[in-house]
């Protein structure tokens, strides 16, 4: 078969397949769906314990049980019902130990979801030089006008120990 008409074969099916007047069963398409961005710094510290702790040692990482934290979250709110509640999902890059002079690299990809009035869970994996792990995090987020301010708190169960992070920061609402 020529590059041509397999193009034009795949453009076919394509058509077909992603349709989505086939799939609904209305006349009228659901709503656009509208996302909010809400990164922003982060910044508290993390509990270590003394797993944790012997692992971080084995690749030549050594710190005190507790470490602080600077980063950077990427958060999008992209569902909110009528109720309040909203999903989201969010990228939280971090550098620990920068006050002991060893940084610590952390990513957390979290889902969740929160409520209007602030309240907010998530659940997602978390990947540092202490191993893989599953953060489970929760909190409050204050709101003042456009200014968002989040109190969370998280804790990374992993075959190496746990962690407990404390972080706070802020957004502007955009």
């Amino acid at each position: 078969m020529t590059r041509i008409a397999l193009s034009a074969v795949i453009g076919v099916l394509s058509s077909f397949l992603a349709t989505p007047l086939f799939a609904q069963s209305g006349t009228e398409a659901p709503p656009p769906v509208r996302t909010i961005s809400l990164d922003g710094p982060r910044f508290g510290f993390t509990m270590l314990s003394e797993g944790v702790r012997a692992k971080l040692l084995q690749k030549n990482l050594a710190v005190e049980p507790m470490i602080s934290q600077f980063g950077w979250q990427f958060e999008r709110q992209f569902f909110t019902k009528d109720s309040g509640v909203t999903a989201m999902t969010e990228w939280v890059a971090l550098i620990g130990g920068l006050d002991q002079g060893t940084p610590i690299p952390s990513l957390n990809w979290l889902v969740g979801l929160r409520t209007r009035e602030g309240a907010e869970f998530g659940i997602g994996p978390n990947v540092t030089p202490a191993g893989l792990g599953l953060t489970l995090a929760a909190g409050v987020t204050f709101k003042t006008g456009a200014l968002n301010v989040p109190m969370n708190f998280a804790v990374v169960p992993s075959r190496s120990g746990t962690r407990v992070s404390i972080l706070t920061g802020f957004t502007m609402r955009r």
